[in-house]
């Protein structure tokens, strides 16, 4: 025997007017729920404008020409070069001829300071170890500024945590999203490492 219930249920969502009620309430809740939502979407973008326009990045990197590795004659350097080892003095040098204090040897003939072999006038390499050691020339602080001052919300995350000249130029110099086209392809796929401003330029399909 079927409840009576269930059987005026049934009766119930026979009627029209019933079901245009239903829909009605559920009309309005989709409504209300798209309002919402695009509010929510409206604050985030005027957050992020006020974030860009009126709260500039506050940026920790800083441009010195007194080294504190030069001190304790120690170096930092660009570690995974098969071949090639940049220095944070900006020497490059074979991976042979790396010191063990992780200083490239200036004594041997082929290690160079502020290399930009590889490099275009646009600022792109095609060998990440000549990125970083061209990036690194004291005439190059101006270009890295500007471009802090340029850069975009999305790259505070990758910035924020340099703190120096050599950190700015290892990570400038790392592919990024503004290496690439369409995702997959590399804008320029010979010179594909950049300390410049801008990413390189679209190459013709």
């Amino acid at each position: 025997m079927v409840p009576c219930g269930a059987v005026l249920w049934r009766r119930l969502l026979r009627k029209r007017w019933v079901l245009g009620v239903v829909f009605g309430l559920s009309l309005v809740y989709f409504i209300t729920s798209t309002f919402k939502q695009e509010e929510r979407m409206v604050k985030d973008r005027n957050l992020l404008q006020v974030q860009e326009h009126e709260q500039p990045i506050m940026w920790k990197v800083k441009f010195s020409s007194g080294n504190s590795s030069q001190l304790s004659n120690q170096c930092r350097n660009s570690v995974q070069g098969k071949l090639l080892i940049t220095d944070e003095l900006g020497y490059i040098c074979e991976r042979k001829d790396l010191l063990v204090n992780g200083c490239c040897n200036v004594n041997v003939p082929s290690t160079k300071l502020y290399s930009c072999d590889s490099c275009l006038p646009n600022g792109c390499c095609s060998v990440y170890e000549y990125c970083v050691s061209c990036c690194l020339q004291p005439s190059k602080q101006h270009l890295l500024e500007r471009f802090l001052n340029r850069a975009a919300i999305a790259f505070q995350n990758l910035f924020m945590a340099v703190e120096d000249h050599f950190e700015l130029c290892l990570a400038k110099c790392r592919t990024s999203s503004q290496s690439v086209q369409h995702e997959n392809t590399y804008r320029d796929p010979i010179a594909k490492y950049c300390y410049g401003e801008y990413p390189p330029e679209l190459l013709p399909v």
